[in-house]
């Protein structure tokens, strides 16, 4: 090692440590630990799944082995095998140069893993999954991948700055052998690497400081058939509704400003991940999708086939919004007619909702295409829990991850968006229920009601908006509002009478698991000023108020103003002024 020390700051994180240089040259984001934890419970998860799928296969071929002819059986699987080490060489071609790229600018080369490859009677040994970082900045994700996760094979650093490479190749030496053989960095455009790389690599992540939208078309022709896609996106404001109009040029979606505008975020985003993988006959699965402190994260599953991607129309919305209420109705693109064997896709049937509001009688806003599907697999996200529960001590941010998931494993997996209590409230000028006794009163209505992780005064419900509207007008006959205006969407809803009469007894099912056991599920922030900070080279000025707080920016505009004074007096001895 021959770097000095005395410039840089050690930074640990989990098993990982990275050196940070005095002057911040390359962008380290303190507060997405709880983003870097969560990907590597789900690169765990992943890793296990990928082994049962294959073992399933193996399994599944040897059951049917023996109904094909002996002669055929042996084709078969020579046929079986000359493909799988086509695949094979291709991607150890891939290895190769890559391996060689390295030893030639950096004396830390990846180590060849002997055995990969076992062509005994027909089946091939699954090999490890390569990953890629398409946006490395120090490395500190890459390192954590290779150290932390179990059974991971080669990982791809890539970054298109030179003092955010050499920073990488500098953290990979520190953190020793395992780092060494497992991770490489390259100076290289993160789509131009994979747009060359073809489903080569098993997990891609992509970590932009902003929106991802310019990588997604070469992201999804990376990953293997059946590979991870983990993204996230850090310009809410665009995909909340700040900026409707750059949203759709970025996302193909118009964003509504509603009180679910950042699980409609997630949703948009993944509509246009579903988009760029249509036009490759490709499609998507999410695993698990999360609104985590300033930014969405999704974890998707990419699949090809030309057939299932016929579903894409079933699995998008327009969303209407009524200005007044804001309630809001669904519009799915397509459905589908079953005749006999054969399934017709068709456009679907609209509109949903009439130029008025049959609530308030106030226009829509129309909003969408926004994925309608499930965003979670929850099947995932109970192995996710389990293991994140069995493993603490390894994750830094095991509170905020753990409450998280605790919450997305409660939600309802089919119920797009939600309702906020607040809001109805605010509609109508009365008091808020509890929210227990709004539970109650949907589910004695037959409804199923769950929270949302995105919002804690959030409620996912299937009960339509005009059983949501009688419930409330049952409340507010028990706690009398002030008279209102006539022309407010209060008083026009509050002047129908309820066609369902509300029972607000309190339901079994009211309080979910977590909530009885008291088990937290909202945490706040560690610390105050919790947000994406600033860029790596970026001035601080006081502008950056909101971003690092009243205190660091007065601290460093002060450091500066000394300098600037010293600098000034330095020149006036040099260079005395004649009398």
């Amino acid at each position: 090692m021959t770097t000095d020390l005395s410039d840089y700051a050690i930074i640990k994180e989990g098993e990982a440590e990275i050196l940070m240089h005095a002057k911040n040259q390359v962008f380290y984001n303190k507060t997405q630990v709880n983003n870097r934890d969560i990907s590597i419970a789900v690169l765990r998860a992943f890793i296990e799944k990928r082994k049962e799928e294959h073992v399933a296969r193996l399994s599944k071929k040897t059951k049917t082995a023996p109904k094909v002819s002996e002669k055929d059986a042996s084709n078969s699987v020579v046929e079986e095998v000359s493909n799988e080490s086509d695949i094979i060489d291709e991607k150890t071609n891939g290895d190769c140069e890559v391996a060689a790229e390295i030893s030639q600018e950096e004396p830390c080369s990846i180590s060849e893993e002997p055995n990969k490859v076992t062509e005994g009677k027909g089946q091939v040994e699954l090999k490890p999954p390569r990953v890629l970082e398409a946006l490395s900045a120090s490395g500190l994700r890459a390192l954590r991948y290779a150290r932390e996760v179990e059974g991971i094979g080669q990982v791809v650093a890539l970054d298109n700055d030179k003092i955010s490479v050499e920073a990488c190749r500098r953290n990979i030496k520190f953190n020793g052998s395992v780092a060494c053989s497992k991770v490489e960095s390259h100076l290289a455009d993160a789509r131009v690497h994979m747009l060359t790389h073809p489903k080569e690599f098993d997990v891609v992540d992509l970590d932009p400081y902003g929106s991802p939208s310019v990588f997604l078309d070469s992201a999804v022709q990376s990953v293997v058939d059946g590979g991870l896609l983990m993204c996230t996106a850090t310009d809410m404001a665009v995909l909340c509704g700040g900026n409707g109009e750059v949203c759709y040029s970025k996302y193909g979606s118009y964003p509504l400003r509603g009180k679910y505008c950042h699980e409609m975020a997630l949703r948009i985003l993944l509509a246009c991940i579903e988009s760029h993988a249509n036009r490759y006959k490709r499609y998507i699965v999410p695993v698990l999708s999360v609104q985590m402190d300033f930014y969405v994260r999704v974890f998707v599953r990419i699949y090809s086939s030309a057939s299932a991607m016929k579903n894409t129309p079933l699995k998008l919305s327009y969303v209407y919004q009524c200005i007044g209420c804001d309630s809001f109705h669904l519009q799915p693109i397509g459905r589908t007619v079953a005749k006999n064997s054969s399934v017709r896709y068709l456009p679907g049937f609209g509109p949903v909702v009439p130029q008025e509001c049959n609530d308030c009688g106030k226009k829509f806003n129309m909003g969408g295409p926004i994925w309608s599907a499930p965003i979670h697999d929850q099947e995932w996200v109970t192995s996710i829990l389990s293991d994140v529960k069995s493993m603490k001590e390894r994750y830094p941010a095991y509170d905020r991850i753990s409450a998280v998931l605790t919450t997305i494993s409660e939600e309802l997996p089919d119920v797009p968006l939600f309702l906020s209590l607040h809001n109805l409230c605010a509609t109508l000028k009365c008091t808020s229920p509890s929210a227990v006794i709004f539970r109650s009163a949907v589910i004695n209505a037959g409804y199923r009601i769950s929270g949302t992780h995105v919002n804690p005064l959030g409620l996912k419900s299937d009960a339509p908006m005009d059983v949501i509207w009688d419930i409330m007008r049952c409340w507010v006959k028990n706690h009398p509002v002030k008279p209102q205006p006539p022309d407010q969407s209060g008083t026009v809803i509050l002047a129908k009478e309820p066609v369902l009469q509300a029972n607000f007894a309190r339901a079994v099912a009211s309080l979910s698991k977590a909530q009885t056991k008291k088990v937290a599920r909202f945490l706040p922030n560690p610390e105050r000023h919790w947000g994406p900070k600033l860029r790596a080279g970026r001035q601080i000025t006081s502008k950056h108020i909101s971003l690092l707080g009243p205190d660091a920016v007065n601290g460093v505009l002060n450091h500066e103003e000394d300098e600037e004074h010293n600098a000034k007096r330095q020149k006036i001895e040099d260079h005395p002024t004649p009398n």
